[in-house]
Protein backbone atom coordinates (compact mmCIF):
# COMPACT_ATOMS: atom_id res chain seq x y z
CA UNK A 1 0.00 0.00 0.00
CA UNK A 2 2.95 2.50 0.46
CA UNK A 3 3.62 2.44 -2.98
CA UNK A 4 -0.01 2.76 -4.77
CA UNK A 5 0.79 6.69 -5.33
CA UNK A 6 3.46 5.20 -8.18
CA UNK A 7 2.62 5.92 -11.84
CA UNK A 8 0.97 2.26 -13.40
CA UNK A 9 3.24 2.66 -16.49
CA UNK A 10 7.01 2.72 -17.07
CA UNK A 11 8.90 5.60 -17.56
CA UNK A 12 9.70 4.42 -20.98
CA UNK A 13 6.09 3.62 -22.07
CA UNK A 14 4.99 7.04 -20.60
CA UNK A 15 7.50 8.64 -23.66
CA UNK A 16 6.38 5.98 -26.23
CA UNK A 17 3.45 6.99 -25.48
CA UNK A 18 4.20 11.06 -25.95
CA UNK A 19 5.98 9.83 -29.23
CA UNK A 20 2.75 8.57 -30.57
CA UNK A 21 0.59 11.48 -29.49
CA UNK A 22 3.19 13.52 -31.29
CA UNK A 23 2.87 10.99 -34.28
CA UNK A 24 -0.40 11.50 -34.81
CA UNK A 25 -0.59 14.69 -35.01
CA UNK A 26 2.19 15.24 -37.79
CA UNK A 27 0.14 12.25 -39.34
CA UNK A 28 -2.90 14.95 -39.70
CA UNK A 29 -1.00 18.09 -40.39
CA UNK A 30 0.24 16.47 -43.24
CA UNK A 31 -3.16 15.62 -44.20
CA UNK A 32 -4.80 18.87 -43.84
CA UNK A 33 -7.02 17.82 -41.08
CA UNK A 34 -7.68 20.48 -38.53
CA UNK A 35 -7.61 19.72 -34.75
CA UNK A 36 -10.25 20.98 -32.69
CA UNK A 37 -11.20 20.76 -29.15
CA UNK A 38 -15.04 20.19 -28.33
CA UNK A 39 -16.39 20.48 -25.05
CA UNK A 40 -16.42 17.50 -22.15
CA UNK A 41 -19.67 18.22 -21.09
CA UNK A 42 -22.52 17.34 -23.48
CA UNK A 43 -26.34 18.23 -22.60
CA UNK A 44 -27.82 14.76 -23.86
CA UNK A 45 -25.26 11.97 -23.27
CA UNK A 46 -25.91 9.01 -25.90
CA UNK A 47 -28.78 6.78 -26.25
CA UNK A 48 -26.88 3.53 -27.15
CA UNK A 49 -27.81 1.17 -24.60
CA UNK A 50 -24.06 -0.37 -24.72
CA UNK A 51 -22.92 2.43 -23.56
CA UNK A 52 -23.17 3.70 -19.74
CA UNK A 53 -23.06 8.32 -20.17
CA UNK A 54 -21.81 9.20 -16.54
CA UNK A 55 -24.00 12.66 -15.19
CA UNK A 56 -22.49 15.14 -13.49
CA UNK A 57 -24.28 15.54 -10.04
CA UNK A 58 -26.10 18.60 -9.87
CA UNK A 59 -25.94 19.43 -13.13
CA UNK A 60 -27.93 18.65 -16.72
CA UNK A 61 -25.40 17.32 -18.27
CA UNK A 62 -22.84 14.09 -19.12
CA UNK A 63 -19.14 13.75 -19.63
CA UNK A 64 -19.01 13.01 -23.25
CA UNK A 65 -18.83 9.14 -24.70
CA UNK A 66 -17.35 10.65 -27.56
CA UNK A 67 -16.84 14.14 -29.48
CA UNK A 68 -19.33 12.74 -32.22
CA UNK A 69 -21.60 15.13 -32.33
CA UNK A 70 -19.30 18.10 -32.03
CA UNK A 71 -18.03 17.32 -34.67
CA UNK A 72 -20.74 16.34 -37.36
CA UNK A 73 -22.24 20.35 -35.47
CA UNK A 74 -18.76 21.67 -37.22
CA UNK A 75 -18.96 19.56 -40.55
CA UNK A 76 -22.96 20.52 -40.49
CA UNK A 77 -21.56 24.48 -40.27
CA UNK A 78 -19.44 23.96 -43.07
CA UNK A 79 -15.98 23.10 -41.42
CA UNK A 80 -13.50 20.70 -43.39
CA UNK A 81 -11.77 17.58 -42.18
CA UNK A 82 -11.34 17.45 -38.41
CA UNK A 83 -9.75 15.22 -35.77
CA UNK A 84 -9.86 15.18 -32.18
CA UNK A 85 -7.33 13.62 -29.44
CA UNK A 86 -8.88 13.70 -25.87
CA UNK A 87 -10.20 12.32 -23.04
CA UNK A 88 -13.74 10.84 -22.89
CA UNK A 89 -16.08 8.84 -20.41
CA UNK A 90 -18.12 5.82 -20.23
CA UNK A 91 -19.42 4.44 -17.13
CA UNK A 92 -19.05 1.08 -16.19
CA UNK A 93 -15.85 0.57 -18.45
CA UNK A 94 -13.09 -1.43 -16.00
CA UNK A 95 -11.46 -4.53 -16.91
CA UNK A 96 -7.53 -5.38 -18.51
CA UNK A 97 -9.27 -3.35 -21.99
CA UNK A 98 -11.30 -0.86 -19.96
CA UNK A 99 -11.10 2.49 -18.23
CA UNK A 100 -13.79 4.67 -17.57
CA UNK A 101 -11.35 7.28 -18.85
CA UNK A 102 -9.60 7.44 -21.88
CA UNK A 103 -7.67 8.90 -24.91
CA UNK A 104 -9.76 8.64 -27.67
CA UNK A 105 -8.88 9.80 -31.26
CA UNK A 106 -12.09 10.39 -33.57
CA UNK A 107 -11.33 12.45 -37.10
CA UNK A 108 -14.13 12.61 -40.28
CA UNK A 109 -13.82 13.23 -44.10
CA UNK A 110 -15.80 14.96 -46.13
CA UNK A 111 -16.60 13.69 -49.02
CA UNK A 112 -14.09 10.08 -48.37
CA UNK A 113 -15.79 6.35 -48.77
CA UNK A 114 -15.78 4.46 -45.52
CA UNK A 115 -13.20 2.03 -47.70
CA UNK A 116 -10.73 4.94 -48.03
CA UNK A 117 -10.90 5.74 -44.18
CA UNK A 118 -10.70 2.06 -43.06
CA UNK A 119 -7.15 2.54 -45.14
CA UNK A 120 -6.13 5.81 -43.47
CA UNK A 121 -6.64 3.98 -40.14
CA UNK A 122 -4.18 1.12 -41.29
CA UNK A 123 -1.69 3.80 -42.63
CA UNK A 124 -2.17 5.48 -39.11
CA UNK A 125 -1.63 1.93 -37.43
CA UNK A 126 1.36 0.95 -39.63
CA UNK A 127 3.43 4.32 -39.08
CA UNK A 128 2.79 3.69 -34.96
CA UNK A 129 4.12 0.14 -35.53
CA UNK A 130 7.18 1.64 -37.39
CA UNK A 131 8.16 4.02 -34.67
CA UNK A 132 7.75 1.73 -32.09
CA UNK A 133 10.40 -0.97 -34.09
CA UNK A 134 6.99 -3.22 -34.23
CA UNK A 135 7.49 -6.35 -36.80
CA UNK A 136 5.65 -5.13 -40.19
CA UNK A 137 1.50 -5.81 -39.75
CA UNK A 138 -0.36 -7.17 -42.23
CA UNK A 139 -3.94 -6.41 -43.27
CA UNK A 140 -6.98 -8.73 -44.21
CA UNK A 141 -10.12 -7.44 -45.04
CA UNK A 142 -13.10 -9.92 -43.46
CA UNK A 143 -17.08 -9.62 -43.98
CA UNK A 144 -18.83 -9.86 -40.76
CA UNK A 145 -20.58 -12.88 -42.59
CA UNK A 146 -17.55 -14.42 -43.30
CA UNK A 147 -16.04 -13.98 -39.60
CA UNK A 148 -19.22 -16.42 -38.70
CA UNK A 149 -18.77 -18.70 -41.50
CA UNK A 150 -15.39 -19.70 -40.63
CA UNK A 151 -16.87 -21.24 -37.41
CA UNK A 152 -19.86 -22.91 -39.15
CA UNK A 153 -22.36 -20.28 -38.56
CA UNK A 154 -24.94 -18.80 -40.88
CA UNK A 155 -25.54 -15.04 -39.18
CA UNK A 156 -28.00 -14.32 -41.97
CA UNK A 157 -30.26 -16.98 -40.68
CA UNK A 158 -29.20 -17.55 -37.16
CA UNK A 159 -31.94 -18.56 -34.85
CA UNK A 160 -31.90 -17.56 -30.88
CA UNK A 161 -32.23 -20.86 -29.89
CA UNK A 162 -29.86 -22.35 -31.38
CA UNK A 163 -27.07 -19.43 -30.69
CA UNK A 164 -28.06 -20.06 -26.76
CA UNK A 165 -27.54 -23.25 -27.05
CA UNK A 166 -23.87 -22.17 -27.96
CA UNK A 167 -23.36 -19.93 -25.31
CA UNK A 168 -24.74 -21.24 -21.82
CA UNK A 169 -22.72 -18.86 -20.01
CA UNK A 170 -24.64 -15.99 -21.21
CA UNK A 171 -27.09 -15.05 -18.41
CA UNK A 172 -30.08 -13.05 -19.07
CA UNK A 173 -32.42 -12.98 -21.99
CA UNK A 174 -29.83 -11.85 -24.79
CA UNK A 175 -31.20 -10.83 -27.91
CA UNK A 176 -29.93 -12.10 -31.80
CA UNK A 177 -27.73 -9.70 -31.97
CA UNK A 178 -26.50 -9.42 -28.39
CA UNK A 179 -25.83 -13.34 -28.84
CA UNK A 180 -24.03 -12.99 -32.35
CA UNK A 181 -22.16 -10.26 -30.40
CA UNK A 182 -20.83 -12.48 -27.96
CA UNK A 183 -20.07 -15.27 -30.15
CA UNK A 184 -18.21 -12.96 -32.81
CA UNK A 185 -15.73 -11.92 -29.52
CA UNK A 186 -15.41 -15.29 -28.16
CA UNK A 187 -14.88 -17.48 -31.26
CA UNK A 188 -13.57 -15.14 -34.00
CA UNK A 189 -11.96 -11.69 -32.80
CA UNK A 190 -10.25 -14.25 -30.11
CA UNK A 191 -8.72 -16.19 -32.75
CA UNK A 192 -7.26 -12.97 -34.81
CA UNK A 193 -3.79 -13.12 -35.48
CA UNK A 194 -1.27 -11.56 -33.65
CA UNK A 195 0.79 -8.70 -36.01
CA UNK A 196 -2.43 -8.52 -38.61
CA UNK A 197 -4.64 -5.97 -38.92
CA UNK A 198 -8.09 -7.06 -39.23
CA UNK A 199 -10.77 -4.53 -41.09
CA UNK A 200 -14.29 -6.26 -39.95
CA UNK A 201 -16.87 -5.10 -42.52
CA UNK A 202 -20.62 -5.07 -43.43
CA UNK A 203 -22.66 -5.30 -39.86
CA UNK A 204 -25.94 -6.07 -40.09
CA UNK A 205 -28.46 -3.16 -40.50
CA UNK A 206 -29.54 -3.87 -36.95
CA UNK A 207 -26.18 -3.27 -36.00
CA UNK A 208 -25.76 0.27 -37.85
CA UNK A 209 -25.46 2.40 -34.82
CA UNK A 210 -24.67 5.96 -36.64
CA UNK A 211 -24.01 4.48 -40.48
CA UNK A 212 -25.51 4.34 -43.69
CA UNK A 213 -27.69 1.24 -44.66
CA UNK A 214 -25.40 -0.32 -47.41
CA UNK A 215 -27.64 1.19 -50.89
CA UNK A 216 -26.16 -2.02 -52.98
CA UNK A 217 -26.58 -4.56 -50.14
CA UNK A 218 -30.14 -4.68 -48.03
CA UNK A 219 -29.97 -5.42 -44.58
CA UNK A 220 -26.13 -4.06 -44.33
CA UNK A 221 -24.69 -1.40 -43.15
CA UNK A 222 -21.25 0.40 -43.96
CA UNK A 223 -19.80 0.64 -40.92
CA UNK A 224 -16.06 -1.44 -39.93
CA UNK A 225 -13.78 -1.75 -37.11
CA UNK A 226 -10.27 -2.53 -36.66
CA UNK A 227 -8.68 -4.88 -34.81
CA UNK A 228 -4.63 -5.20 -34.39
CA UNK A 229 -4.49 -9.05 -33.29
CA UNK A 230 -7.63 -10.01 -31.55
CA UNK A 231 -7.53 -6.32 -29.62
CA UNK A 232 -10.29 -3.84 -30.94
CA UNK A 233 -9.10 -0.24 -31.86
CA UNK A 234 -11.20 1.44 -34.15
CA UNK A 235 -15.42 1.67 -35.24
CA UNK A 236 -16.48 3.66 -38.48
CA UNK A 237 -18.78 4.55 -40.33
CA UNK A 238 -19.92 6.13 -43.60
CA UNK A 239 -21.91 8.64 -41.83
CA UNK A 240 -25.73 8.98 -41.64
CA UNK A 241 -26.77 12.20 -42.75
CA UNK A 242 -30.93 11.73 -42.37
CA UNK A 243 -32.21 14.02 -39.67
CA UNK A 244 -35.82 11.82 -39.80
CA UNK A 245 -33.59 8.44 -39.73
CA UNK A 246 -31.47 9.04 -36.88
CA UNK A 247 -34.49 10.47 -34.60
CA UNK A 248 -35.93 7.00 -35.32
CA UNK A 249 -32.50 5.29 -34.32
CA UNK A 250 -32.38 7.58 -31.02
CA UNK A 251 -36.22 6.67 -30.38
CA UNK A 252 -35.38 2.91 -31.47
CA UNK A 253 -32.27 2.88 -28.90
CA UNK A 254 -34.63 4.13 -25.88
CA UNK A 255 -37.24 1.36 -26.59
CA UNK A 256 -34.69 -1.19 -26.44
CA UNK A 257 -33.15 0.55 -22.89
CA UNK A 258 -36.67 0.42 -21.35
CA UNK A 259 -36.85 -3.28 -22.54
CA UNK A 260 -34.14 -3.96 -20.53
CA UNK A 261 -35.10 -1.57 -17.81
CA UNK A 262 -32.49 0.99 -18.27
CA UNK A 263 -33.41 4.92 -17.72
CA UNK A 264 -33.89 7.03 -21.24
CA UNK A 265 -31.75 9.19 -22.56
CA UNK A 266 -32.51 12.59 -23.66
CA UNK A 267 -32.07 13.47 -27.13
CA UNK A 268 -29.66 15.25 -28.94
CA UNK A 269 -31.96 18.36 -30.48
CA UNK A 270 -28.39 20.37 -31.58
CA UNK A 271 -27.14 17.33 -33.64
CA UNK A 272 -30.70 16.69 -35.04
CA UNK A 273 -30.62 20.57 -36.30
CA UNK A 274 -27.21 20.20 -37.71
CA UNK A 275 -28.29 17.07 -39.61
CA UNK A 276 -31.60 18.77 -40.48
CA UNK A 277 -29.67 21.68 -41.78
CA UNK A 278 -27.18 19.78 -44.01
CA UNK A 279 -24.47 17.33 -43.04
CA UNK A 280 -22.27 17.35 -45.92
CA UNK A 281 -21.58 12.97 -47.12
CA UNK A 282 -18.18 11.94 -45.12
CA UNK A 283 -16.98 9.21 -43.30
CA UNK A 284 -15.90 8.90 -39.58
CA UNK A 285 -14.00 7.15 -37.32
CA UNK A 286 -12.69 6.35 -33.71
CA UNK A 287 -9.81 4.97 -32.29
CA UNK A 288 -8.50 4.16 -28.68
CA UNK A 289 -5.57 4.88 -28.29
CA UNK A 290 -4.89 3.22 -25.54
CA UNK A 291 -5.99 0.35 -26.72
CA UNK A 292 -3.44 0.89 -29.55
CA UNK A 293 -0.48 1.06 -27.59
CA UNK A 294 -1.72 -1.91 -25.88
CA UNK A 295 -1.73 -4.11 -28.96
CA UNK A 296 1.65 -2.49 -30.38
CA UNK A 297 3.65 -2.67 -26.96
CA UNK A 298 2.47 -6.37 -26.34
CA UNK A 299 1.17 -5.32 -23.05
CA UNK A 300 -1.47 -7.59 -21.46
CA UNK A 301 -3.38 -4.56 -19.23
CA UNK A 302 -4.32 -1.03 -20.81
CA UNK A 303 -3.08 0.26 -16.98
CA UNK A 304 0.50 -0.35 -18.11
CA UNK A 305 -0.08 2.61 -20.91
CA UNK A 306 -1.42 5.08 -19.08
CA UNK A 307 0.49 7.64 -16.51
CA UNK A 308 -1.60 6.26 -13.29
Amino acid sequence: MMNTWLPSASMATIHQRAEILNLIRRFFLDRNVTEVQTPLLTPAGVTDPHIESLQIEGHEGFLRTSPEYFHKRLLAAGFGDLYELGPVFRGGERGRFHRMEFCLLEWYRRDWHWRDLAGEVCELITDCAERLDCHPLKIEWLSWQEGFTRIGIDAADAEVKKLRALAPEMVGDSDLDGLLDYLFSRDIQAHFEPGVITIVHAYPASQAALAQLDPERPGFAQRFEIFVGPTELANGYQELTCSEEQHMRFQADNQRRQSLGLPNMPLDENLLAALKAGLPACAGVALGVDRLLVALLGHNNIDHVCAF
